[in-house]
C-alpha cells in the first residue's frame, strides 16, 4: 500500500523512516470529514497531520499534555481558553496541558499536530 496518502499497512500505522515526505500531500482532503494520520508515536508523545474538510473542526476537549499545532496548509481558528487564535499556513501555537480548547476552521485546512507526553513526572 502507498502510506504517503494515509492508507494503513498492518501493523505499520507511522510514515515511512529515512524516505522524504511532503507533508502537505500526505493526506488528501474528504468531503464533510476530518482524516487523520500517524507520523511518529511513541510513548513519549506523537506527530499526526491532519486534513479538515470546509466546515468541519474538532469539538471543544483538553488533554493532560502539551500539543503543538502547526497550520501547514489554508487558515483555521484554535480556540484556547475561550481565547480565539487565528492561524494560518506556517503558523504555529503551543495548546498548554490541561486548557479547554477546540479547533474551527476558516476553509480546508492541514495541521501538524504534535503531542508530548514526557516532562511532567
Amino acid at each position: 500500500m502507498d502510506n504517503t496518502r494515509g492508507d494503513k499497512t498492518p501493523g505499520n500505522d507511522e510514515l515511512e523512516r529515512s524516505k522524504v515526505h511532503i507533508i502537505v500531500e500526505i493526506l488528501e482532503y474528504v468531503p464533510h470529514s476530518v482524516v487523520i494520520k500517524t507520523i511518529i508515536k511513541k510513548t513519549t508523545g506523537n506527530v499526526s497531520i491532519m486534513s479538515f474538510d470546509n466546515g468541519e473542526g474538532l469539538v471543544e476537549k483538553s488533554t493532560p499534555f502539551d500539543t503543538f499545532v502547526q497550520i501547514v496548509e489554508g487558515r483555521a481558528v484554535i480556540v484556547i481558553e475561550k481565547q480565539p487564535n487565528n492561524l494560518s499556513t506556517g503558523q504555529g501555537i503551543i495548546i498548554p496541558a490541561h486548557a479547554s480548547h477546540y479547533i474551527t476552521p476558516n476553509e480546508r485546512f492541514k495541521m501538524i499536530l504534535t503531542t508530548i507526553k514526557s516532562g511532567y513526572e
